[in-house]
């Protein structure tokens, strides 16, 4: 019974893994590495989005190379990080949405986002940022931070949250346990975040205490916070901030998702699949390998390792119940919508522009009024 169970995880942990690829279309090797892997999702990025009809056509490509229900993702935060501006025009940065102060507006963000997504064939957008938007950070986060009041970020992103969730896409706040004094970006180098265990706690911990219960995902940032672990371990990989701090102490039970481990934040100080195991034993369930084909083949390979070794199976065992689960109860969120027509995109991309100056107008009335 040991073996077979065993093996079946062996089979099992290509679920571990979310991945990325170059190319616009499912590619033979493309399908054959799926088909491989059978990952529990794939990502997009700008280099892999033409158009609405493409999109739409790779994702479900994508998702018929695969047993079973894919987590089809994308970064679509608005502003600086906005993925789909080829295909419907730019979307607002969460800073020029949160400027109105309108909660109304926040939410409409999410859903105006969620439609983008859910249009293209997307259910997961890793979004919203919750990181404070402290002076620390302000030149590498730029306009994805919203405010340096804890309160008024969890405000916003639950707003945002109930958007997506209206359109039938999850979200994913992030970067867990915070970048807002951060100074580096992570995906250059391990920025070190010189924070108190208390400030964190009552300032950039609080958006993950309020939205518990509000989102499906968080995603763990590559930062390291030595004045409290006393070491240079990223939290990806950090079982004091994974399982003790965001498990434990807060109390979330959802899915965690590492941020991309091809960033050089963690591939300086050791291999793919070194991180992808010790994100699993840290407590994490779902790991971002976003580019490399032998990045991925080596995740994989680490995973189905891992697996026979018991002090890793348990986790291994765990994280696979948490994603089946979640899968299970969000049926909705896994049908693919029929691919969308020229003029429901034109009409779409009226809209957005038409919130775009709706937002911009409401900025400006707010400052005028201050």
């Amino acid at each position: 019974m040991v073996v077979r169970k065993t093996g079946a995880r062996k089979q099992q942990v290509g679920q571990l893994l979310i991945i990325g690829f170059d190319g616009t279309a499912l590619t033979p090797r493309l399908r054959d590495l799926l088909r491989h892997v059978q990952p529990s999702g794939v990502i997009l990025f700008a280099r892999n989005i033409v158009d609405a009809d493409q999109t739409h056509r790779l994702l479900k490509d994508c998702r018929n190379a695969v047993k079973h229900p894919i987590f089809t993702c994308v970064d679509m935060e608005g502003g600086t990080v906005d993925r789909l501006r080829a295909v419907f025009g730019p979307t607002p940065s969460a800073a020029d949405v949160f400027a109105t102060g309108n909660p109304r507006l926040f939410r409409k963000h999410g859903e105006l986002i969620g439609h983008a997504c859910h249009m293209t064939g997307f259910n997961l957008d890793l979004a919203p940022v919750v990181d404070l938007a402290l002076s620390s950070s302000r030149k590498v986060m730029t306009s994805r931070s919203v405010s340096a009041d804890p309160d008024q970020v969890s405000a916003y992103a639950r707003h945002f949250l109930t958007g997506l969730g209206a359109k039938h896409v999850f979200g994913a706040i992030k970067h867990f346990p915070g970048l807002g004094a951060a100074t580096l970006d992570t995906h250059h180098d391990l920025p070190r975040v010189s924070r108190s265990s208390q400030r964190l706690w009552d300032e950039d911990l609080l958006p993950y205490r309020k939205l518990r219960r509000y989102t499906p995902f968080v995603l763990v940032g590559h930062a390291s916070y030595p004045e409290i672990t006393q070491h240079a371990v990223p939290a990806s990989l950090s079982v004091h901030w994974i399982t003790q701090v965001l498990r434990k102490q807060i109390g979330y039970d959802g899915v965690v998702i590492s941020d991309d481990l091809e960033m050089g934040a963690i591939l300086k100080t050791m291999s793919i699949g070194q991180a992808t195991v010790r994100h699993i034993r840290a407590g994490g369930d779902l790991c971002l390998v976003c580019h490399q084909e032998q990045h991925v083949l080596a995740a994989f390979e680490a995973l189905r390792r891992a697996a026979d070794d018991p002090t890793s199976a348990p986790r291994i065992a765990e994280s696979l119940r948490r994603i089946r689960a979640l899968r299970k109860q969000s049926r909705a969120f896994f049908q693919h919508p029929i691919a969308p027509t020229a003029t429901k995109v034109r009409t779409f991309s009226r809209q957005l522009w038409e919130f775009a100056e709706e937002v911009r107008l409401k900025s400006i009335s707010r400052q005028a009024e201050a």
